[in-house]
């Protein structure tokens, strides 16, 4: 084991991400997985914040961040609804290990791979503010339009998350389009069509039955059957467009990469179409409206996915170059990145 000398261990305090740099490299492979899991991660707290809201847990803990006034943890009296309530709490330091990881491998990389550092410190800034948004949600008493933005930040997590484990796999060179201009401005009105269908997605969730507890809650003053029919109207214009897209991809002969991404996005919004249908004629069972949040989150990070595949950035081989010798005075260790 090597010896630590006291400049290391005052680098590590005033650097840790820059010690850890100096003395570690992870491979390409690590550093995707490190990616992916912080996705996997955004993808899970939607599910398992649904499962609070759907079991009617919202407010199984009454205060932030404490539990209770006198606990931090739940108690035994606040029974299964406490214990799920707490238990999603406990999930965020889940992500934010993920997250962390992430960050970690990125900064470790070599050569040093700024843009990847920062869509990790992105997520963890937008996990923290939604932490606090999370317990304003509950001072507040599960007010629909905090509940709304809650879920619209974690939506721009994934966003994030999804981009930096597409840039993992990929190297920092000029992005090179591989398909024309006029594809591209249909992809970005796909993207733009996701984007107003989970907003008023949340909408959906805001007037509908499932407060997210048993309590009387605010509701948003929309009729409910109106703006669910919006919903579905924008969710056939998304798969339109998505349709649409695929036969211009065949007609221009597009790379396999947009055209298989296209199919993806094209069949999940099949699945979340025909979950949406059922859950609405067969009165919100909550299993089938945790489904269908999962959905969600699959079909903006499928939508995210074409985007993404429609210009590369190849890696570029770099010769081997010996490892610098660790210096606690050097610039790099100075500074955080």
């Amino acid at each position: 084991m090597p010896n630590v000398t006291r400049a290391d261990a005052v680098a590590a305090v005033r650097n840790p991400l820059a010690f850890i740099a100096a003395r570690w490299t992870p491979t390409p492979r690590t550093v995707q997985r490190a990616a992916l899991a912080a996705l996997v991660m955004s993808v899970l707290i939607v599910v398992t914040g649904g499962a609070v809201r759907l079991t009617g847990s919202g407010l199984g803990c009454p205060t932030w961040p404490k539990c209770t006034d006198d606990s931090l943890t739940a108690t035994s009296e606040m029974g299964l609804h406490g214990a799920i309530e707490f238990g999603n709490r406990m999930l965020t330091y889940v992500l934010c290990a993920a997250v962390g990881w992430a960050i970690i491998a990125a900064r470790a990389t070599k050569p040093y791979r700024r843009s990847l550092t920062r869509l990790g410190w992105a997520q963890f800034w937008i996990v923290m503010s939604n932490a606090v948004l999370g317990g304003i949600v509950v001072l507040v008493g599960l007010n629909p339009y905090t509940v709304a933005a809650h879920f619209v930040a974690t939506s721009a997590l994934i966003a994030v998350a999804t981009v930096m484990w597409q840039r993992a796999r990929e190297g920092d060179t000029e992005a090179r389009p591989l398909v024309g201009k006029a594809v591209r401005q249909l992809v970005w009105v796909l993207v733009a069509a996701s984007v107003l269908l989970i907003l008023v997605g949340t909408v959906v969730t805001g007037a509908g039955p499932h407060a997210g507890d048993s309590s009387e809650v605010e509701r948003m003053p929309v009729n409910w059957e109106n703006v669910t029919k919006l919903h579905a109207v924008l969710a056939w214009i998304v798969v339109t467009l998505t349709f649409a897209l695929w036969f211009v991809l065949k007609a221009v002969d597009a790379p396999k990469g947009p055209l298989n991404r296209t199919r993806d996005l094209f069949l999940i919004l099949l699945a979340q179409g025909v979950i949406g249908y059922v859950q609405y004629f067969t009165d919100l069972p909550e299993i089938l409206v945790g489904l269908h949040m999962l959905g969600s989150a699959l079909v903006w990070i499928a939508t995210l996915r074409v985007l993404l595949s429609l210009r590369e950035r190849p890696e570029v081989t770099l010769p081997d170059l010996p490892v610098q010798a660790y210096d606690t005075t050097s610039a790099s260790i100075a500074g955080p990145r």
